[in-house]
């Protein structure tokens, strides 16, 4: 009998993935980290092995004795984005199957369109209007379908990521340009408009909190992280403002350049395409979770804000006082 729970993290190289991976471990899980181009100075806590995503015999391979497989892969800048990642969602489901593994999905709320904002429930419908929201509703319908198979899935849904590890990310790709001093914060939404961010440590604690008690879930579960949420959206720029010393001042998203470049460049198209969630309120209602749980792990905002712009590089003299925040951790 095993004394041990193990997990193999595919992603462990993006955001959620490293940081879900990083909370696991220190709560005593043994951890196999599935990358195509293994780093394991990134995480040497954990047993590396060379693997593809899209290759299902690397897959089921590395799940072998796993008790929980964490789907946090994604293609790099949604290059084949569509192509891709229902294939890989599929060669997770197939090791499951073999493995007896339960598959942890960090959740999205592109899955909703308008008419399920502003407070944003588990239960409420599935409606989206984006050609990225419509792969992310077929996703879960896959691994709800899976029940059927034997798969058992968790859900753990989030806003935006920051943090030091969050590469691919609003925050890291158009707010701050990292590596260098934050002297113009881009904010896109509405700047009334309520918005959602979660902070990756906090989210990888939750994940692990709740797959530390596995046992108590049935075969299909979603839960809502609430993370920092700003009512007034632009609140957040602000607070990177005084996590910046004062300095620095808040524009706006040049949106009409951007969508006017979009069908020649991929990230803008991308980007454009959820414009909706930054000109409406979204706001995840984390209820369940906290009756769950009891909390949800929560850093204070100036903490959260300075330890990521100290990681990237944005005032690197503070970069070695980052706590537990950094990307590559001794």
């Amino acid at each position: 009998m095993k004394d041990e729970k193990r997990a193999l993290v595919l992603g462990v190289t993006g955001g959620a993935g490293y940081e879900i991976a990083r909370a696991l471990i220190q709560r005593g899980w043994q951890v196999r980290a599935m990358a195509r181009r293994p780093v394991p100075a990134r995480l040497p806590q954990a047993e590396w092995v060379v693997g593809d995503a899209l290759n299902a015999a690397d897959v089921a391979a590395a799940a072998i004795g796993a008790d929980v497989i964490v789907h946090g892969v994604n293609p790099p800048g949604y290059k084949d984005w569509a192509k891709l990642v229902l294939p890989m969602l599929e060669n997770t489901v197939a090791a499951a199957k073999v493995s007896g593994a339960r598959i942890f999905l960090p959740g999205t709320i592109y899955n909703y369109g308008r008419d399920a904002l502003p407070l944003l429930t588990e239960d409420a419908p599935q409606r989206p209007h984006t050609r990225k929201g419509r792969i992310r509703v077929q996703m879960e319908q896959r691994l709800e379908a899976a029940t059927q198979e034997g798969v058992r899935t968790l859900i753990l849904r989030a806003g935006d990521f920051f943090g030091a590890s969050a590469g691919n990310s609003w925050f890291s790709q158009g707010m701050v340009t990292p590596g260098k001093p934050v002297t113009k914060i881009t904010y896109p939404g509405k700047r009334d408009a309520g918005h959602a961010w979660a902070y990756l440590p906090d989210y990888g604690q939750a994940a692990a909190a709740l797959l530390d008690r596995e046992a108590e879930l049935t075969a299909f579960e979603r839960f809502h992280f609430r993370g920092h949420y700003f009512a007034r959206g632009v609140a957040f720029a602000e607070a990177v403002r005084a996590a910046n010393g004062g300095k620095a001042k808040i524009a706006a998203m040049p949106w009409p350049a951007l969508v006017l470049l979009s069908p020649f460049v991929r990230i803008f198209r991308e980007l454009a395409e959820m414009r909706y969630l930054w000109e409406e309120t979204a706001e995840l209602d984390n209820t369940r979770l906290v009756s769950f749980l009891g909390h949800e792990p929560h850093t204070d905002i100036m903490d959260a804000l300075s330890w990521t712009l100290a990681a990237m590089g944005c005032f690197p003299e503070a970069a070695d006082h980052a706590p537990g925040a950094r990307p590559w951790p001794a």
